[in-house]
């Protein structure tokens, strides 16, 4: 099966424009300090975006892919009281990150990286575990969501099965990993945990628009 084309929007970097290839948006960034660049599903769309405000697209929902209206009825809508988490990482393994924002305003709640060598299934479950902790603290009732079930997995078997290998150059992550299976370990929580629907609701807003 093709694999279905995307547009990089650039408005900030060594060469803004519309590029229809990950490699080109990743050259026309990369080492430019702030850059602001997001993908899309058309062309139309990016091209409205490139002419627009990067603050009005960042972390927000991509195009949603076509689903039947007796599937989006089954699915629902989301639960914006709720917040958002996601992981990016350039490379596998690569320079990784991960946030989590609120679901309805798309405002950052907390972020923490770039880590020099790390992949994208650790920064899930590194987001999934700073989630839980920061709505704990907070004595927050809100749900979390993740769309990506391996994280998912791993948080409720309280451990991160990755098999990357620790390294001088991936301390500091695998610390934070540590960090996060000993919470989970010594801590409970009422948290629930769901899986965001991305076919029916488009990328999830903790999205850093790199795919």
């Amino acid at each position: 099966m093709a694999k279905k084309e995307k547009f990089y929007v650039v408005w900030e970097g060594h060469r803004p424009g519309i590029y229809t290839k990950w490699e080109d948006c990743k050259a026309a960034v990369k080492g430019y300090a702030s850059a602001k660049y997001k993908s899309f599903d058309s062309f139309d769309i990016a091209k409205k975006a490139y002419n627009g405000n990067y603050d009005d697209y960042k972390g927000k929902a991509k195009t949603k892919k076509t689903i039947s209206p007796e599937e989006l009825a089954k699915i629902g809508e989301p639960n914006l009281y709720s917040i958002a988490v996601d992981a990016a990482s350039s490379g596998n393994p690569g320079k990784m990150e991960y946030r989590g924002v609120d679901t309805q305003t798309h405002k950052q709640l907390f972020h923490q990286g770039p880590f020099i060598q790390g992949t994208n299934n650790i920064g899930e479950f590194l987001a999934l575990v700073h989630g839980l902790a920061y709505l704990k603290k907070k004595k927050s009732d809100r749900i979390i969501y993740s769309d990506s079930k391996i994280a998912i997995g791993w948080v409720k078997q309280k451990t991160c099965k990755t098999k990357l290998k620790r390294t001088s150059k991936n301390k500091e992550m695998f610390d934070l990993v540590d960090r996060a299976i000993l919470w989970l370990k010594e801590n409970t929580y009422t948290t629930k945990i769901v899986k965001w629907e991305t076919k029916a609701w488009g990328e999830i807003p903790a999205d850093f628009g790199r795919k």
